[in-house]
């Protein structure tokens, strides 16, 4: 497996690892990645200054990947970590911490501070991982990401 930058070539896939992964958790819905029209289309959304993605890669194939983005409206010093979907065979082996540790590193480099996310209660098991590598719950959302189905929000320092 590598990790590596994200790729023109690489929309089609990462796109349907994100829907897979919501249908899989029966949360295919709007307000959320799953109906954004940026999640066809990742390499321009990520052209945008201060943001990155990359993708994890396995034997040829995009199984994973996970970004940072300057959401409109966050805190001054904030990025938001954004679309971190692996694909469900290969979950559990690492893969999500090591775009998550990536992530952070890069927002570090660019200079942010703090690191915010969204999610759904549905996603247990990324919940979990996030909890584990830090990240405190909050009581409301930060900035406009347009995910307005996500009930759960969550930041930590870098």
């Amino acid at each position: 497996m590598v990790i590596r930058p994200l790729r023109p070539g690489d929309n089609k896939a990462m796109a349907a690892v994100i829907r897979k992964a919501l249908e899989e958790y029966n949360v295919a819905l709007p307000g959320t990645v799953y109906t954004d029209p940026t999640t066809d289309n990742l390499f321009n959304l990520f052209k945008m200054i201060g943001s990155a993605y990359w993708v994890a890669e396995s034997e040829g194939r995009v199984i994973g990947g996970a970004g940072i983005y300057p959401t409109f409206g966050l805190p001054e010093g904030y990025v938001e970590l954004v679309k971190l979907y692996v694909d469900s065979s290969f979950r559990s082996k690492g893969i999500g911490q090591k775009l998550i540790l990536l992530c952070m590193e890069k927002a570090h480099s660019h200079g942010y501070t703090n690191i915010y996310l969204e999610t759904l209660p549905e996603l247990k098991r990324a919940v979990s991982l996030y909890e584990r590598m830090g990240f405190n719950i909050l009581t409301n959302s930060l900035g406009n990401s347009g995910h307005y189905a996500c009930s759960i929000w969550a930041e930590r320092e870098i």
